[in-house]
Formats: structure tokens, C-alpha cells, sequence
């Protein structure tokens, strides 16, 4: 489910709460971090069902509405005319059929941690907006329009709702660190349903990488800071970001001892991630001081690709 871009986001996010308790700091890859590592990447693969459940029980609200509509005392003709169109919305049927959705569910018991009157409220905003009018009104579904109106509600209602930003919060501590990953993986499911193994948080191989490259900064790490600390002459030290210094460590180690990731893929991938976690200037931080050590590696031949491991 996770991709290898979120891999590095959690290692980053990992390394760096390591780095930041110094000198509690373990010595190496040893000790609970690879299972704090998949701990924390189940954690957001948690948070990702959750949303999608909210959004099916969204939809589902129609048909309940419609039914407390028609049992009011005074019924009028618009009561019984209340459309259900977006209990059937393609998307939501997808994401209901899904067998990985429906384990996650289950392991998780995210059942019962839907709050049933924040459904309510979200459903009933919902009702007043033209989108949802606009969708209700035509006739046919398409592919587009389904998965429209379902991104719709989660970009606009779900994320903005005070009330449902709170329980988030309350129920995923690791909320600040997931919430623009997980809205991400939500929004490529909406667009491409059943696109995600959910039931899997992370596929072998991705663990497998994900296992390495955190194991690789944490042994590697003095080797890693010789190759940095030459190229920060021209930086002001005490303005580095301490999340630039984990980015470049682990850019580094994908340059020299990951053998299937192109050098250029690494640096490119590890200066959009400053871009986005960092300060307004660590990708141009970050791109420069990788590119000058990827420079040097190469005049002196020591990009072998090589998993360090096997040296």
C-alpha cells in the first residue's frame, strides 16, 4: 500500500525523533527501531481506512435520512422524494467490496470508533452545497463524477470539519506527522479504487527497503557525516535544519548502497521531500550539497550500488 516515497517520509520522520533524543541515541540499526518503523507505517495505514470508512458511512447516511424523513408524523411529497443517489456512488460501493478494506476494518476495529452524530452533521452540511445538488440532479453516473463528488466531501466537509478534526486527533497521535500522506493515499484510492493492497500496509519488498535504508543511516552514519561535513563550509551550521541533516544522510546511502535506485531518482526524490517537511530553503540546501558529494563520488568511483551489508 505505502510507496516508496512515503517509505522515506516515515524513515525521515523516524531518524529524526531518534536524532532529537540524543544521546539516547542507539549506536546501531540494533533494538526496536525497524518494528517502531512498521508500528508507525500501521499506524498510517490505520488512519487511511479510517477516512475511507468515514466516507462510506457518509454516503450510507443517505438511505438513513431518507427513512427518518419518511417516518415523520407530517410527510411531505419533498420528504419522500429525498434522492439517494449517493449511497450508491460507484466509489463507495468499491471501496465496500474491497477485501483489504474490509480486513483493515476488522483488525483494526475502526467500526466502532465512528462517531455516528459527526455522520450526521457532515451529511447534513453536505446537503446544502451546490456540488452535492449539481451531482443529485443528473441522471446517469460516470467514472468521473463519482469519484468527483467522493473527493468533494473529503477535501471539503471531512478536513475542514472542526469536530472531525478533533476526533482524528484523538484517535491518531501520529496525526501531524501522517495527515499530508494520508490525505495523499486517500485521494489515489478516490481517483483509483482498489489501486492499494490495504490489507497489506507494506509489500516485502517495500519493507524490505524501508528496513535497509533506516539500518543503513544508523550504521553508516559517521562514514555518511565525513562525506557531508567538507560541503557545509559555505553554510551557516547553525541554521541547517536538523530534518536536512536526516535527508542527507539517507539521500547518500541510497547513492552508494542501493543498487536498483537510480542516483539521479534519490536526489531528485530527496529534495522534493525537503521542499515539503523542510524550511522555504532546504531543497535548494539539500540539492546542492547532494549533488556536489554525488560529483565527487563519481570522479573517485565509489557509487558501486552495493548494499553495504555485502561489502
Amino acid at each position: 500500500m505505502i510507496s516508496r516515497r512515503n517509505i522515506r517520509v516515515k524513515v525521515m520522520q523516524l531518524l529524526y525523533a531518534v536524532d532529537v533524543m540524543k544521546p539516547e541515541k542507539p549506536t546501531s540499526a540494533g533494538g526496536n527501531l525497524p518494528k517502531t518503523l512498521l508500528r508507525q507505517i500501521d499506524q498510517t495505514r490505520a488512519l487511511v481506512v479510517y477516512l475511507l470508512d468515514n466516507l462510506v458511512h457518509i454516503a450510507g447516511y443517505a438511505e438513513k435520512h431518507a427513512r427518518q424523513l419518511a417516518s415523520k408524523h407530517i410527510v411531505t411529497a419533498e420528504d419522500l422524494a429525498f434522492n439517494i443517489k449517493l449511497a450508491g456512488n460507484e466509489v463507495i460501493w468499491k471501496i465496500k467490496e474491497d477485501t483489504g478494506f474490509q480486513q483493515v476494518i476488522v483488525a483494526e476495529k475502526i467500526e466502532g470508533q465512528i462517531d455516528e452524530d459527526l455522520i450526521k452533521k457532515i451529511f447534513l452540511e453536505l446537503i446544502t452545497t451546490a456540488t452535492y445538488h449539481q451531482y443529485i440532479q443528473e441522471p446517469s453516473r460516470d467514472k468521473k463524477g463519482e469519484a468527483a463528488m467522493i473527493s468533494f466531501i473529503f477535501t471539503n466537509l471531512l478536513l475542514t470539519h472542526e469536530g472531525f478534526v478533533s476526533r482524528l486527533e484523538e484517535l491518531y497521535p501520529n496525526l501531524d506527522d501522517d495527515a499530508e500522506m494520508a490525505e495523499q493515499m486517500v485521494m489515489q484510492y478516490l481517483h483509483k479504487p482498489g489501486s492499494m493492497h490495504l490489507e497489506h500496509s507494506v509489500a516485502p519488498d517495500k519493507w524490505q527497503y524501508a528496513k535497509q535504508l533506516l539500518e543503513t543511516v544508523l550504521d553508516k552514519e559517521d562514514y555518511l557525516m565525513e562525506l557531508i561535513r567538507p560541503k557545509l563550509k559555505n553554510w551557516d551550521s547553525d541554521r541547517i535544519a536538523l530534518i536536512d541533516m536526516v535527508l542527507l544522510k539517507m539521500g547518500i546511502s541510497e547513492l552508494l548502497y542501493f543498487e536498483t535506485i537510480p542516483t539521479k531518482v534519490t536526489i531528485n526524490e530527496y529534495i522534493d521531500i525537503a521542499k515539503d517537511y523542510s524550511t522555504a530553503q532546504s531543497g535548494q540546501f539539500v540539492n546542492g550539497i547532494l549533488d556536489s558529494i554525488h560529483k565527487e563520488l563519481i570522479s573517485q568511483s565509489k557509487i558501486q550500488k552495493v548494499d553495504f551489508r555485502k561489502q
